[in-house]
């Protein structure tokens, strides 16, 4: 008797005959959310000429995240200052990060798919902490 997988993975044909669907391993550490979140990313190296691209997410999980992009300039091995959730807003709950480039793709449509994983986050959030003094005495 067939087990619930080996049912979930048998592909009917049209000539009768049922065949099992090859296991592919993901490579991936973690699930990806397919969800749109607007981004602001920088270069951080001073030294690379300045640009700043605001971007929505096309996936994202725990340590990286995925978008389309018309900047050229993107590299992999590139280390990007990446703020989100983005908003122009003072009092926004933007977090601020270092992420480096690990996929650059020319997509069908001429943008470029870039792909970068999160490295660290860089501080608080602006204003957290600002009530509480260091000499409280």
């Amino acid at each position: 008797m067939a087990s619930p997988y080996d049912q979930m993975t048998k592909i009917d044909n049209p000539g009768g005959s049922t065949t099992t669907r090859s296991k592919q391993t993901e490579r991936r550490g973690s699930r990806r959310c397919k969800f749109t979140q607007l981004m602001r990313i920088r270069p951080s190296d001073p030294e690379r000429d300045p640009f700043e691209d605001i971007r929505g997410t096309l996936s994202v999980s725990r340590s990286g995240i995925f978008f389309q992009s018309s900047v050229t300039t993107y590299e992999v091995g590139m280390r990007l200052f990446v703020t989100m959730p983005y908003s122009k807003e003072a009092a926004s709950m933007s977090r601020e990060y270092l992420a480096e480039v690990v996929r650059r793709d020319l997509l069908p449509n001429g943008l470029f798919g870039v792909g970068f994983k999160i490295l660290m986050e860089m501080g608080l959030p602006s204003g957290f902490g600002s009530a509480y003094s260091t000499n409280n005495r």
